[in-house]
């Protein structure tokens, strides 16, 4: 009995060591560094992927909650600074249904601004992928489609523009 008490304490570590090596310690999108291929939908109900993006530009996904209050503000405010992300590919999703991310879509005048595709995403995986717990979500992949940074929460467009330019 002795044998088997003490057989069971020095495999003890080896069996703890076997689970955590299981279990990923990292969000998805740290894992796999690259858009997610998520289907996507537009405002005219059209389904696109990570494919239909443009290549060879910079990237913001810019994950919103339509009805936060952080997310309106740093909408607004990208859109007064529209002229630094003249080279910039922006990507707006909401977990939302796609009738509420129309209603933001139309209320910002989405429409008229050529290098921003609103889309959304109601089946919340974009929120998993990126381990996602405070809205807005931003995260930089530069023209390889890579990405460059992640955050989450209220940032300021300053701390942004340095890694898309």
């Amino acid at each position: 009995m002795r044998y088997l008490m003490l057989l069971c304490l020095c495999a003890l570590p080896f069996l703890t060591q076997a689970q955590k090596s299981n279990t990923p310690t990292e969000a998805p999108y740290l894992q796999y560094k690259v858009i997610p291929a998520f289907p996507l939908t537009l405002p005219d109900g059209h389904i696109i992927t990570k494919n239909d993006l443009r290549k060879n530009v910079p990237t913001l996904v810019f994950i919103f909650s339509v009805e936060c209050d952080h997310c309106k503000q740093l909408t607004e405010e990208m859109l007064k600074n529209m002229d630094k992300f003249k080279k910039t590919q922006i990507l707006m999703i909401t977990p939302f249904k796609p009738d509420q991310m129309k209603a933001y879509y139309e209320q910002y005048k989405i429409k008229n601004y050529p290098n921003i595709i609103m889309a959304s995403e109601p089946t919340r995986q974009i929120m998993y992928f990126y381990n996602m717990h405070y809205f807005p979500g931003l995260y930089v992949y530069n023209k390889k489609q890579t990405l460059v940074k992640g955050f989450e929460g209220s940032a300021k467009l300053d701390q942004l523009l340095p890694y898309i330019n």
